[in-house]
């Protein structure tokens, strides 16, 4: 039993999500995503991968679900050639900080009312709410191309979620998702798969949730809503699976190594249905 996880992981479950939001925003010990710490290497990153899968975004609408309350990807996509960003997130936690240094550079689709920094219109929508209710859908149009950065292992809805994105999305468009399998305290990427999901749930789950999906969950998810769905493993810990397996949970596990040990995943899916 490791004792050392099981206490930060009670101390993290029990935490306000109030408190929790707050660090996050600040970057005290708990630590934000690649598109809130580095925004513009998440952005470059979006537009390489799908020029590799063929796709520019062009003079695209393109969503950006769970965006983090930064601006700084949707301007950035703007700037190399999108037609609109809807930047898309349940929860309404602006960084006016971080979205105020954007300006000067970005004032062509960004601007400054009092203290807050607010999106022009014409180039950006905030899309805040739960994506699943019709009344959010009905605020957009539909979009080219969904994108996310380590989004998908928080949902608790994979399937709705996926499902609601899926009807926003042209007939011709595409979405391009990164996902993160492991176990968030890093240094056990294993370890949150060895507890049923009672002790999970109620005691160890993080208020950020991670829901613990493993790749063949999503392989089935996505095909589910899309005729085309291509995975790439970015991430695979052999070594780390290895010493963990005999206690990991057998609905963890298929029985292949290779797709057990798998971390980090890319999931690119067009042609919803």
């Amino acid at each position: 039993m490791n004792l050392r996880y099981l206490s930060l992981r009670l101390i993290r479950h029990f935490t306000p999500e109030g408190l929790a939001r707050f660090l996050l925003k600040r970057r005290w010990i708990i630590k934000p995503g690649l598109e809130s710490t580095d925004p513009f290497t998440a952005a470059e990153r979006y537009v390489e991968t799908l020029s590799a899968q063929g796709v520019s975004i062009q003079g695209k609408r393109i969503l950006v679900f769970g965006y983090g309350g930064r601006f700084a990807v949707g301007v950035d996509l703007l700037k190399r050639g999108a037609a609109h960003v809807v930047l898309c997130d349940h929860f309404i936690l602006l960084d006016d900080e971080r979205n105020r240094e954007l300006l000067p550079a970005y004032d062509r689709y960004l601007t400054a009312e009092q203290e807050r920094v607010q999106p022009r219109s014409e180039f950006i929508t905030l899309l805040h709410g739960d994506i699943r209710e019709e009344s959010i859908q009905k605020q957009i149009a539909q979009v080219d191309v969904v994108l996310s950065t380590s989004v998908f292992e928080h949902l608790d809805d994979v399937p709705g979620i996926t499902y609601a994105l899926a009807k926003l999305t042209a007939p011709n468009g595409v979405h391009l998702h990164f996902v993160d399998l492991r176990d968030h305290y890093f240094k056990y990427p294993f370890e949150m798969l060895k507890y049923p999901e009672g002790v999970w749930k109620n005691f160890l789950n993080p208020t950020s949730n991670l829901n613990r999906l493993r790749l063949n969950d999503y392989r089935r998810i996505f095909e589910a809503n899309f005729e085309r769905v291509e995975f790439t493993v970015l991430e695979r810990l052999v070594d780390e699976f290895r010493k963990a397996q005999e206690q990991i949970r057998a609905e963890f596990k298929i029985g292949d190594e290779n797709t057990d040990a798998v971390t980090l995943i890319s999931v690119f899916a067009s042609q919803p249905k």
